[in-house]
Formats: C-alpha cells, sequence, structure tokens
C-alpha cells in the first residue's frame, strides 16, 4: 500500500488452529475509516457461497449437478438462451456446466456495469440482464467444449435456487447459509440486511475511479454472481463451516474442488471446479506443499484454504487493479511464510 497509493483499503485475515496463527489488518491507504471489523465486498468470491447453496440442494435430493438447467428456468429464460453457429443449444446446457463456467455463455456484467457507470439511473433485474445478453451478445462455444468465466452462468443458477425454493435468492442465502453459521452481520448488498448490522459503514469496491458500492443499483445487478458482503469474521465463519464439512458432507466439498476444468491465468494456471479455483504446482515457484484452494474476486480479492497447514487465508485490496496482484500476494506472501 505504501507503493501503491490506488489502495485505498485492504484487509487481510489468516487464521490457522494447528498452527497458532490469527492475523487480522485492515489498513487505509489515504486516510480514510478502515477497521477490520467493517463490511467488504469480495466480489466474484461470493460465486462460492452460490455454488454451496447449489451443493446443498443437491444433498437435499432437489437437484442433481448433471440436470438440464431447462427443468427449472422459465419457458421465457431458456427461449434463445444459447444458440451457437445457428443452432440452439439451450436445452443441453447443465447445472453442472453453469457451476464449472463451461456452459459457453456470454458474460452480461461487464457490458451493464459499462452503461450503468455511464448512467446512474440505470436498471435492470437478473432477468431482464438475461434477455439482454440474448439480443446483444454471443455465445462463445457449445455446452462443454470451453472454459469461459461469466457471470451469467450464476445468473442463472440464481434463477435456479428460486425456482426450486420457490422464494428470492437472498432469502435462501440467509436461510440456509448466513443464519445456520452464525454470520450474523453477512447481507446481500441491494438485496437484504444484516440480521445485525455493523457499526462501521462498509468498504468501497473500487472499478478506476468509481466506487462500485455507491453507484445506486450497481451492488444488486452482481446477484448470484457476488453480492455477498460481511467482515472478514462472517467469511472466515463461512469457510471454517465448509472445510469442516458442516455444510455439505465432504464427499460433496471434494467433487466441487476436484470435478474441474483448466482454465489460463496471465501468471499460473489455475484449475477451475464448481466456484473453486486450484493453482497448478510449479516446481520451486509453487511446490506441491502450497497446493491451495479457494475463490477468488476481480477487485483483488481472494478466500482460500491451505490444507497443508490448515489454514485460511481471505483477503481483498478493493480495486480492480490488483486482480492478478491478490493473488500473487496470497500466494508467495502469506501461503510461503505458513509453510517455512
Amino acid at each position: 500500500m505504501r507503493r501503491d497509493r490506488r489502495v485505498r483499503r485492504a484487509f487481510l485475515l489468516v487464521q490457522s488452529d494447528t498452527r497458532g496463527v490469527d492475523v487480522r489488518i485492515a489498513e487505509s491507504g489515504n486516510g480514510s475509516h478502515v477497521h477490520v471489523d467493517q463490511p467488504i465486498h469480495l466480489a466474484s468470491v461470493g460465486k462460492l457461497f452460490t455454488a454451496t447453496l447449489v451443493a446443498i440442494l443437491k444433498e437435499r435430493g432437489e437437484l442433481n449437478f448433471t440436470d438440464e438447467i431447462g427443468a427449472y428456468l422459465d419457458a421465457d429464460v431458456m427461449a434463445g438462451l444459447h444458440v451457437f453457429q445457428g443452432r440452439d443449444y439451450s436445452k443441453e446446457i447443465t447445472v453442472r456446466q453453469l457451476l464449472m463456467q463451461t456452459s459457453g455463455l456470454y458474460d452480461v456484467f461487464y457490458p451493464l456495469w459499462k452503461k450503468m457507470a455511464e448512467d446512474p439511473s440505470f436498471r435492470i433485474t437478473t432477468t431482464e440482464a438475461i434477455t439482454w445478453g440474448k439480443e446483444h451478445l454471443k455465445p462463445v462455444a457449445e455446452p462443454g467444449r470451453k472454459h469461459h468465466y461469466t457471470d451469467t452462468n450464476y445468473y442463472l443458477l440464481g434463477l435456479i435456487v428460486e425456482s426450486i425454493a420457490g422464494k428470492p435468492f437472498h432469502e435462501v442465502m440467509h436461510e440456509l447459509i448466513f443464519d445456520p453459521f452464525g454470520m450474523s452481520h453477512a447481507a446481500m448488498h441491494g438485496y437484504s440486511s444484516p440480521r445485525d448490522p455493523s457499526e462501521h459503514a462498509p468498504a468501497g469496491l473500487y472499478i478506476g475511479d468509481i466506487d462500485f458500492s455507491t453507484v445506486p443499483g450497481a451492488p444488486a445487478i452482481d446477484y448470484a454472481g457476488g453480492s455477498v458482503i460481511a467482515p472478514l469474521s462472517d467469511y472466515l465463519l463461512f469457510m471454517k463451516a465448509l472445510t469442516s464439512h458442516r455444510i455439505i458432507r465432504e464427499e460433496t466439498l471434494q467433487q466441487m474442488i476436484n470435478d474441474d476444468v483448466y482454465m489460463g491465468f496471465p501468471t499460473v494456471g489455475f484449475d477451475y471446479g464448481y466456484s473453486i479455483w486450484k493453482p497448478r504446482t510449479i516446481p520451486v515457484i509453487l511446490p506441491p506443499k502450497m497446493r491451495c484452494w479457494g475463490c477468488v474476486g476481480v477487485t483483488g480479492a481472494f478466500m482460500f484454504y491451505h490444507p497443508g497447514t490448515e489454514s485460511h487465508i481471505i483477503g481483498t485490496f478493493n480495486d480492480f487493479a490488483y486482480r492478478g496482484k491478490a493473488l500473487s500476494f496470497m500466494v508467495r506472501n502469506v501461503i510461503r511464510e505458513l509453510v517455512r
């Protein structure tokens, strides 16, 4: 933060019972208010919450990962959803492909975010966003043929959760994850309020010079793709419950981790499961003892688990410019220190 004044606020939690480590840090780069208990957005880290909700429904017998999504979505959502090179593949998309980002669908988030940033009065619902995508964007591949990261997949998963539960996605999130596991300060930004509001104002969420969290209507656009907002301590409650198999069974979690596909990245390759990133090991640079898994947010956010030291590593630089640097920081400055 001393080297780069773009970082307005940064947060880091490193916790390991077996190593006796419990580090919680919040720093301000411009003198603005910052507190370790401040609610923060971790952007697409919220996708892991969505994937976990889907896994809960799977364990309840209310869906299967291999189900075709048309079994749960309205006809108007499905109509012309995936037309690639003149053929309609809409009915062939599965829940698993949405989770793994292999549906071949387009990404509506960034085009719509740009429209909202240019016109603060612009509003759009999730189903309207999907309709907009059909009209303005094109799929990139047949379902199951290519990994293409897109929030559209997770919008659809959110609608599937709503279809099964018969209630809004944010209510299901509170009922199945936030409330049972003590996340009393957590909420879905733009949709719900925490059961126990924090005395600290939420930290900003920057894309360039724009604080995404203050653009009217903007937080709601990410929906099931990343609208979770909570302090570090609540994110830790979620991760500890997930890794100790109190939310879903061990075999289900292992499927989420290991049923994966390769995804490229500028500095290191990743395998992508059900919203779970796993950096591939590289001799010397990233040896097997540093193997970890977790989820990443485009604003320099990360929430990872390092099995070797049973450590939870959660944080954010709260700036789009740090989307790649944050991962490097976590691996080189945190995990490398833990495994010494």
